[in-house]
């Protein structure tokens, strides 16, 4: 107990003036943006356009006066910043540590009344040609506190947004109306299509290196030259892969499962999202087997090379122990040695050294050695 006494000490500011109190992190520049995107009250799916700039105590008061929920968008929010809203909701202090640090595993977590998930965003980075440095995926998180009348998002990196999926749901006043579970499925549910987009990309870089592999190398390009971009591409799909993976069980959790916080007609939605995550993930250790057998493939060539490179120098080493034999038995001073003496000797010599190196060339040709 003292040691969860410790954590909600660290997690909560000591100066707070009420238990609704909601502060602002006084280290902030002054003259940057608050960490709270938006901020509002939505009933019977429909957002409260007549309210004015809520904060989430004021968004708070709005829904418990008339009802609905809450939903309050955060992006990369200090602790200070954090620490209000964390004791209006009710937050644990370990999921509020979690959401304000980030770099966290995807996971789905539960605290008394609320449910804590965690989503790594995945982007495509654009780029003209694929290189031993090309950065390919760009990874983010969300975070989603769910609980009956309020989800608080808080997002992390410059990719992501939620803006678009906001206004999406807004339009959509018969789902948004089945209470925030709704948003929880919309944001996993725009995480993953995410992640489809991003596997057709990274499909289309893995066709460019095994085309590129398979094919006859450029001039000048020495072979097993695209060890490189071949390592940087599974490195990246290994970034995807740490992102989809854990995702599966919290997906299966949802679909599956029936839990209090989640409204049994927004769990069917969950399937789909279910059933698309198990695909991605099966193209995703597909991505990774294929590019462990191209780069396989890749360092056999060259290995293929060097063995052609050496019978190459090994045939013309044989060939050229011929007349080195031949002249450096001639070279030695003795007196007696056959054909000294002859005319024709010189000539002879020189004759059999050549047709004895054009039969070993000749053969070792046919055997395919040069």
């Amino acid at each position: 107990m003292s040691m969860i006494r410790d954590l909600r000490a660290a997690v909560r500011p000591s100066l707070r003036k009420s238990s609704t109190a909601y502060t602002y992190d006084s280290t902030r520049d002054p003259s940057a943006s608050s960490a709270v995107v938006d901020c509002a009250v939505y009933r019977g799916g429909r957002r409260m356009k007549d309210e004015p700039c809520l904060t989430p105590h004021e968004a708070m008061l709005e829904v418990r006066k008339g009802g609905g929920f809450a939903w309050i968008g955060l992006h990369e929010p200090t602790e200070a910043e954090f620490a209000g809203i964390a004791e209006e909701f009710g937050l644990h202090p370990l999921a509020v540590e979690d959401a304000v640090h980030a770099h966290q595993r995807p996971k789905l977590e539960r605290y008394d009344d609320t449910l804590f998930a965690v989503f790594k965003t995945i982007h495509y980075i654009e780029h003209a040609e694929l290189t031993a440095t090309s950065e390919v995926v760009e990874t983010g998180e969300v975070m989603c506190f769910t609980g009956r009348d309020f989800v608080i998002t808080v997002r992390h990196g410059g990719k992501g947004s939620l803006r678009a999926l906001r206004h999406r749901l807004e339009d959509d006043t018969e789902l948004l109306a089945k209470g925030p579970s709704s948003v929880l499925h919309a944001i996993a549910d725009h995480v993953v299509d995410g992640y489809i987009a991003v596997a057709a990309a990274v499909q289309d870089d893995i066709d460019e290196v095994e085309i590129a592999v398979f094919s006859a190398p450029a001039k000048g390009s020495p072979p097993g030259s695209d060890a490189g971009r071949i390592y940087q591409l599974k490195r990246e799909v290994l970034e995807f892969k740490r992102a989809v993976a854990p995702l599966l069980r919290p997906m299966q959790l949802l679909s599956e499962r029936p839990m209090r916080l989640v409204e049994p007609d927004v769990q069917k939605y969950f399937r789909d999202v279910a059933d698309h995550l198990a695909r991605v993930h099966e193209e995703v250790i597909g991505f990774d087997e294929l590019l462990n057998s191209i780069l396989q493939a890749n360092l056999a060539q060259a290995t293929v090379a060097q063995n052609e490179d050496m019978r190459k120098i090994t045939s013309w080493a044989a060939i050229i122990a011929v007349p080195t034999a031949v002249c450096g038995v001639y070279g030695m001073n003795f007196d007696h040695m056959p054909e000294l003496g002859w005319k024709y000797g010189y000539p002879m010599v020189l004759c059999g050294i050549a047709v004895v190196c054009l039969s070993i060339h000749r053969t070792l040709k046919r055997n395919g050695w040069l």
